[in-house]
């Protein structure tokens, strides 16, 4: 493993890269509050097969730097660094949440660096309107008693089924651990949510790469709504749309079964 920081205007990238130099390139992005061990969850099937895997934290997040401006616009232009700083020509994207959010808007500004994509748990909607009470109160919980006010204020017991909580806490207190700057995280908690990866489902149309969407079941993952995912899958001409059976752990949190749609897609890539 190699890992690098990558500088962009006023922000310091964490990055790393795997697996052998001449595999498919593949680059992973995390969702809002998590890290680049929050996609395909610490798994390592992708190198194994062969694929050339490069991941970063976000601004703000992790081991990356605060920035002044958490935009859609500026997260995609992070993206683009990261694919130059690795002279990565054209990459499979694979992101969750706000990583998904992003790739897609590479994917529509810069089709050209881009062989496929799969956005994992969507949930932007671009008809609807942000919860943005709830964002800020997770700001607010975060700025106010670290990790577990951060916790607290998720409420968990209201918005996942009881089969499901302790899981979800423990990731929650895992994955907040890992971020440098906490006050950062929390300024990216506000400034996300109210920015726009696109205008309208409408635009997806316009991409033309092998994709799959990966939605959540809302018993376990009410964030991220079924609904959402099953729009972008319609939206994205081709794209395949995967979810768990009922009853069943979120795909999404499964990361080799990830990984195995990852390297499905990038097969297709290729062909």
């Amino acid at each position: 493993m190699s890992e690098r920081t990558i500088e962009r205007d006023d922000v310091r990238l964490s990055a790393e890269e795997t697996g052998p130099a001449a595999g498919i390139p593949v680059v992973l992005l995390h969702g809002l509050t998590a890290t680049r061990r929050y996609v395909v969850m610490g798994s390592r099937a992708l190198e194994r097969g062969g694929h050339r895997v490069i991941a970063y934290d976000a601004r703000a997040h992790g081991r990356s730097s605060a920035a002044s401006s958490y935009t859609y616009a500026e997260l995609a232009g992070d993206l683009r660094a990261v694919l130059d700083a690795f002279e990565v020509e054209r990459a499979v994207l694979a992101g969750a949440s706000m990583g998904a959010h992003t790739l897609l808007r590479v994917a529509l500004d810069a089709p050209e660096r881009v062989r496929g994509v799969v956005a994992v748990t969507p949930a932007f909607d671009p008809a609807g309107a942000a919860d943005l009470d709830r964002w800020d109160a997770l700001a607010q919980g975060l700025r106010g008693g670290g990790v577990e006010g951060f916790v607290a204020a998720y409420r968990v017991e209201d918005e996942v089924p009881a089969a499901w909580q302790e899981t979800v806490r423990t990731v929650l207190r895992q994955r907040m651990a890992l971020h440098a700057d906490l006050a950062a995280v929390a300024d990216a908690l506000q400034a996300v949510p109210r920015s726009r990866p696109f205008e309208s489902l409408s635009e997806l149309g316009a991409i033309s790469v092998p994709a799959v969407v990966v939605a959540s079941r809302d018993e376990a993952d009410p964030g991220h709504p079924l609904t959402i995912g099953e729009a972008y899958a319609a939206a994205i001409p081709g794209a395949r749309l995967l979810v768990e059976d009922p009853g069943k752990s979120p795909l999404a949190w499964q990361g080799g079964q990830l990984s195995r749609v990852i390297a499905e897609l990038a097969a297709a890539s290729s062909s």
